[in-house]
């Protein structure tokens, strides 16, 4: 049996945030979002995680995280390089901002060859998507299958600007399209996007959708090479130092043009996590509720 693995893409520059939130202190015993994850992963029966940073701040996780959570879980790391690119493309000098999701996905693909689930590090998923992505991934994940823990998008919005989700569309069990928003606004407790024109579209609140909480096969890297190269070629000379790809994207790619089948897993759980500054209030209370509530223990790593 092959083990699921737990990766956490860990490598964003938090530019709308303005720091390394990925490992800001949420929690009042010093823990950051990342910690709950790893901890509810662990009671799910996940052994292994691999953090996906950039190497520049390997010491950071290493002080922050890895050093507390090592006696109870084995820890590697993939380094997202943004100069690890497919051959016959460089990274223009200029550039600063990563190449997305779907890159920092092909970052680990030397270190993953079982089941895995992919995760933000800096979002609150709540346990039960844990339990469902491991029994999955145990049971019924496959080359051509994969899974998805889907959000009700009103339990995914901040107050305090807009966000980015991958809208979903559910056929018989399964995604059958997922959408790329960029902008997401919460306006009178309804959710609403952007189109590419500037207007404004009610989304239904019960609309699930993507936060990056993916269920995969290790034959997902021989799907995603090819997709971000195809990528690189048609937008590098239109946007060079901008253009990213993200997960949704391939996988709707994959969905359309490539047999692959996502099976839909839902979580009713309210997520929680940080875009902007204003948003660590929120979720520190929401923690520490969470902590007072008996569903974590005061201090997470305390042997």
């Amino acid at each position: 049996m092959r083990e699921p693995v737990l990766v956490i893409l860990a490598a964003g520059m938090g530019s709308r945030y303005g720091g390394l939130k990925q490992i800001d202190v949420v929690g009042d015993n010093g823990e950051c979002i990342i910690d709950f994850s790893i901890y509810d992963a662990i009671l799910a029966g996940f052994k292994k995680v691999v953090l996906i940073i950039r190497k520049e701040h390997k010491e950071a996780f290493d002080q922050a995280l890895a050093n507390k959570i090592s006696p109870f879980i084995k820890v590697e790391y993939a380094f997202q390089d943004m100069d690890d690119l497919p051959e016959g493309f460089t990274k223009p000098e200029e550039r600063e901002k990563p190449w997305g999701t779907t890159h920092a996905i092909l970052a680990c693909r030397h270190v993953v060859n079982q089941p895995f689930v992919v995760i933000n590090a800096d979002d609150y998923y709540g346990r039960q998507a844990f339990k469902t992505i491991y029994d999955f991934l145990l049971n019924e994940v496959s080359d051509d299958t994969y899974g998805m823990v889907g959000y009700v998008i009103s339990n995914t919005l901040t107050d305090h600007g807009t966000v980015s989700r991958g809208v979903c569309e559910v056929k018989d069990g399964y995604l059958d399209k997922i959408v790329e928003r960029k902008k997401i606004k919460k306006e009178d407790n309804k959710p609403y996007y952007e189109d590419s024109d500037g207007n404004w579209h009610q989304i239904a609140n019960d609309n699930l959708v993507s936060m990056n909480f993916w269920g995969f096969a290790p034959s997902i890297m021989d799907h995603l090479q090819p997709i971000f190269a195809r990528f690189l070629k048609e937008e590098m000379n239109d946007n060079p130092l901008k253009c990213e790809h993200v997960i949704p994207t391939a996988i709707d790619e994959l969905i359309h043009h490539h047999n692959v089948k996502v099976k839909m897993l839902r979580s009713n759980d309210t997520w929680y996590g940080i875009t902007y500054k204003e948003d660590k209030e929120n979720i520190m209370r929401s923690l520490a509720r969470l902590k007072a509530e008996g569903k974590y223990p005061p201090s997470l790593w305390q042997k």
